[in-house]
């Protein structure tokens, strides 16, 4: 899959966008927890998941390993790597696909 610099990205889990004009992927790796309260449950706290990302410049041969959340509570929204910020947007309802916008 191909990304625009600037736009946001969907990427089901498993799944790597190229960024285009920069030497940049970002591939979706895992679902490393997930707080959030469910459809149809009350809960007092909404919650947060933490999701990891592989970020890789392949004309270099470099890559880093980025645990994003998807609130401030726990942990960074957003990473720098390759020149670029990736900020995690949002969360599918099961964590299944994330929003990121690379920039």
């Amino acid at each position: 899959m191909s990304a625009p610099a600037g736009h946001d990205v969907t990427l089901r889990l498993g799944q790597e966008a190229a960024v285009q004009g920069k030497d940049l992927t970002v591939r979706y790796t895992r679902v490393v927890a997930d707080s959030r309260c469910r459809p149809g449950m009350q809960c007092i706290w909404q919650g947060e998941a933490t999701l990891a990302f592989l970020l890789k410049e392949p004309g270099r041969g470099e890559s880093t390993t980025a645990e994003l959340h998807s609130g401030p509570r726990t942990g960074p929204q957003a990473t720098s790597f390759a020149a670029s910020r990736i900020e995690l947007v949002s969360v599918g309802e099961d964590a299944g696909e994330a929003t990121v916008r690379i920039s």
